[in-house]
């Protein structure tokens, strides 16, 4: 199990969801345009657009960390956009278990039963 999923839960600042948006565009652009190892990225909004999840996954811990490299300067100005919680799933490399133990956002959790086809 390479894969690395994660699920962003974000609960917009009022009146910010219009440049979280903008923000996020620029975010699957450059998903699209950069990322390598990127199998889904996926954005969803709540009826009333205060409420968002995204929904990423990745070939293996590399790709998850290449992508992060790669929006790393748009984390500061969408983090100002809204409030983010998030989960991610999978078995981290190295780097990313040093990563995460920086704390916060997000909690990992590791496999324990599947059933892959």
């Amino acid at each position: 199990m390479d894969e690395i999923k994660g699920i962003a839960r974000v609960r917009f600042h009022p009146g910010k969801v219009e440049e979280w948006k903008r923000l996020s565009e620029q975010a699957m652009q450059i998903v699209r345009t950069r990322d390598r190892g990127t199998l889904q990225y996926e954005i969803f909004l709540n009826a009333d657009e205060t409420e968002a999840i995204v929904f990423e996954r990745y070939r293996d811990a590399d790709a998850a960390l290449d992508h992060f490299s790669n929006i790393s300067h748009l984390m500061e100005p969408l983090m100002a956009t809204a409030s983010v919680t998030g989960e991610l799933l999978g078995t981290p490399n190295a780097e990313m278990r040093k990563q995460l133990s920086r704390g916060g956002p997000p909690t990992l959790f590791t496999p324990w039963m599947a059933i892959e086809t």
